[in-house]
């Protein structure tokens, strides 16, 4: 339910509630990085779930606000401005990790460091990598994978350069997202009703009471605190196995070997994802889970019979599976179009607003005017397209990897927002899906060096901006028709984190050496991105006719599918889940997305929509005790030394 300001009603943007959501941005850009790289526990900034930002959350709504009206009565804050705090957090959450950070400073570095005979990358790689870049120093590049000299500070003059090229780049690409999202937040929020699943768990947190009392009714019900307890017990269980070693572990995965051996099916029990697949819709929870047990089968089914692509598609998504990728990248690419042209009306009031002398369409409830957006959109998207062909892409190749990215990004939070998974990935990463289009012999050996720097920001895409704006954005309706300050906040928590990471990351690098922090973002996800080029450059390919015929068959059975889920109220399956039904993130969780449609769905069989409100705070509970049990045991972890204590991955 909106809240309508009057002229009398306090701003949500007060100066209290925008210190506290710095304070706890700039206390997530230092902490994630710490967390995962010297402690090297659960991670809390590292999917669409900001994990971190509802520890936070539940911290601040369901004790330290409690503190504040014992303090002083004009201390504690008022709902819009606990949404305005949480609103900063998860802006904040998509970056010091794989949002960006904790890729662009390995990344960048990994040719220089890398570097071997045996790898070639001195004459394959480093010519063609603009100095502007990368670090020139290579002392700077040594220290920063194996730690400084004691009494040496970051050779920051390094690192200057390189670092306000790329941040023209990041402010570019965070106008796109963010006008982007504003300009289709009516199409999704209000006309076709999505779900944002994610984001309710917040809002039921700061669900008032009728007394006004401060403590929420989220937290007075017990049918809560039993679903907060089930995670908090299992990871409790798990955080004291590292400790002493005579309690036995609580392992939440298992395996069934299928198809002859050809394929292990993995049966994973995520908690948050079993509650947030019971927020949302029977047929979106059923197409989630069947097309990634369909996806699983037809992988076995070609490994036992022989049927297999040779092609390399890098490292994420469903890459490892090229036939199923490029469908699946063939689906992706349908879900958004055809969401644009579900939005047609829309878009064309919006462009027709953005190019008229004086506006058409009532813009005032967005946090930018739609002509804004609008020139914000294209002048982010040109300044994409230019900083891919200085990096090496033909202009061409960058306008086509520019468009296909943002395709990725959009069919990505749609799928977030609608679905709730919280988990998820593109079926492919965009850029090498052109290389396979058009092949490498058409982008040269430079444009395929430029293809390797775009995995820092458009590569392993767990979380990203785009979709914590989505969620600002449906939060943003809470906070009354002065939404333009909304704007401003979300830029400040962005800013506050990206600065916060980077300084994070360099000082734990240059004084741990990030070859001993972690093995993945130091390691194997740093060189990566250099080896797929590698390949290319010692092979230059033509374009994948097959490539394109799989992508082709994806599109047309997810344009069938859309157009059956249209067109017949009995069709059953929910096309959301086809094109990211073979990315192995959707391994790891469907069996919990499964769980909670089959509890859903057997509430609602017999006890109908009032069962299924009485056992929704369960769930709830499921989710937030997860991320709480988390998040105390990264606390612990900090002040007793143990470090690789993991209590829960997803």
């Amino acid at each position: 339910m909106d809240i309508r300001q009057s002229p009398e009603t306090p701003s949500p943007f007060s100066l209290k509630a925008i210190s506290l959501g710095t304070l706890l941005s700039l206390g997530i850009a230092l902490g994630a990085p710490y967390g995962n790289m010297v402690i090297r526990g659960s991670t809390m900034a590292l999917d669409f779930s900001t994990a971190g930002a509802i520890f936070l959350f539940f911290l601040l709504t369901g004790g330290v606000n409690l503190l504040f009206a014992r303090i002083h009565p004009a201390l504690p804050l008022r709902r819009d401005e606990l949404l305005v705090v949480y609103i900063m957090m998860i802006a904040a959450s998509a970056i010091p990790t794989m949002g960006l950070s904790e890729y662009l400073l390995p990344i960048i570095t990994a040719p220089y460091y890398f570097a071997t005979p045996e790898n070639e990358w001195a004459s394959l790689i480093l010519p063609h990598i603009p100095a502007w870049m990368a670090p020139q120093n290579p002392e700077a590049v040594k220290w920063f994978y194996e730690g400084a000299p004691r009494h040496r500070a970051i050779p920051w003059q390094a690192w200057a350069r390189p670092l306000c090229y790329w941040s023209a780049l990041v402010a570019a690409l965070y106008a796109v997202m963010i006008s982007s999202m504003v300009i289709l937040r009516r199409q999704w929020a209000e006309n076709e009703r999505l779900l944002y699943p994610i984001v309710q768990v917040p809002l039921d947190m700061v669900r008032e009471t009728e007394d006004g009392s401060l403590l929420r009714p989220f937290f007075k019900s017990p049918i809560m605190w039993v679903g907060f307890l089930v995670p908090v017990v299992a990871g409790s269980i798990k955080g004291l196995h590292a400790y002493y070693n005579f309690i036995p572990d609580a392992d939440l995965v298992t395996y069934l070997p299928l198809f002859r051996n050809n394929l292990n099916m993995q049966f994973r029990l995520s908690f948050p994802m079993v509650g947030f697949s019971y927020l949302i819709n029977l047929d979106i929870a059923f197409g989630l889970w069947f097309f990634n047990v369909l996806g699983a089968c037809l992988k076995g089914l070609m490994r036992m019979t022989g049927i297999s692509s040779t092609e390399n598609l890098g490292y994420y998504g469903a890459g490892h599976e090229p036939i199923l990728g490029h469908q699946g990248m063939g689906a992706m690419v349908v879900l958004v179009l055809f969401g644009l042209w579900t939005a047609r009306g829309h878009l064309k009031e919006v462009f027709g607003s953005a190019f008229a002398k004086t506006g058409s369409v009532d813009d005032s409830r967005e946090i930018m005017s739609y002509r804004a957006a609008v020139f914000a959109f294209l002048g982010g998207l040109s300044v994409l397209c230019i900083w891919l062909h200085a990096s090496g892409l033909p202009l061409w190749a960058a306008l086509a990897a520019t468009l296909l990215i943002v395709f990725v990004f959009i069919g990505v939070t749609r799928i977030v927002v609608e679905g709730g998974v919280a988990e998820a990935t593109g079926p492919l990463v965009a850029v090498p899906a052109l290389v396979s289009a058009v092949g490498s012999t058409a982008l040269g050996p430079a444009g395929m060096v430029g293809v390797a720097f775009t995995y820092v920001w458009a590569g392993d895409i767990r979380t990203f901006v785009m979709a914590s704006c989505a969620h600002s954005l449906k939060l943003g309706e809470q906070l009354g028709d002065r939404l333009r300050p909304l704007l401003w906040v979300i830029v400040l928590a962005i800013a506050v984190s990206l600065v916060g990471s980077v300084w994070m990351i360099l000082n734990l690098a240059y004084e741990y050496g990030g070859i001993n922090l972690h093995p993945w973002f130091f390691g194997s996800g740093a060189h990566n991105p250099f080896r797929y080029a590698t390949i290319f450059l010692n092979a230059p390919t033509t374009p994948h006719w097959g490539g394109w015929l799989h992508t082709g068959i994806g599109a047309g059975i997810m344009a069938l599918l859309m157009l059956a889920r249209q067109r017949l109220l009995w069709w059953p399956l929910h096309p959301l889940g086809y094109p990211i039904g073979a990315i192995w993130a959707m391994n790891q969780i469907w069996f919990s997305i499964f769980l909670a449609w089959l509890i859903k769905l057997v509430v609602l069989t017999y006890g109908g929509p009032r069962l299924y409100r009485a056992t929704r705070p369960f769930f709830l509970g499921l989710i937030v005790g997860q991320f709480f049990v988390a998040g105390l045991w990264l606390c612990i972890d900090f002040f007793t030394g143990m470090t690789d204590n993991e209590v829960f991955w997803m």
